[in-house]
């Protein structure tokens, strides 16, 4: 018994404060900078991410074989929460004046169509 509740209490805190990683490999179109994305980054975390407490990081390479894909990294409370705001942007780009339709927008004319998404549990 005090092994089981000793893996429990060790387990317990990877469990309540585990967040959630949204990570999408992206490369621009040649129409588009780095300096452009970022600032795309920015309005979308303080225009619309904000609310949905959904926050981007760009991780772009400084040393890889690949030097032409940036990384979105997007951070939130916990895999529900990314799943609101999920639902939320898809829900609101049907609608191209909205904030998040204005700013998908701005992202398919600068990014090359992705390939993949990957999601993370980060402790």
């Amino acid at each position: 018994m005090k092994k089981i509740l000793l893996i429990a209490l060790f387990c317990l805190p990877g469990a309540v404060w585990a967040g959630h990683m949204d990570v999408i490999p992206i490369t621009l179109k040649e129409s588009c900078s780095l300096s452009a994305f970022i600032k795309m980054k920015d309005d979308f975390n303080k225009n619309w991410g904000k609310d949905y407490n959904y926050h981007v990081e760009i991780a772009a390479p400084l040393q890889s074989n690949d030097m032409s894909t940036i990384y979105w990294m997007g951070r939130s409370k916990n895999t529900a929460a990314f799943g609101a705001a999920f639902d939320a942007w898809s829900e609101e780009i049907q609608d191209s004046e909205s904030v998040a339709g204005k700013l998908n927008a701005r992202f398919v004319d600068c990014l090359e169509p992705w390939e993949a998404r990957r999601s993370y549990i980060v402790n």
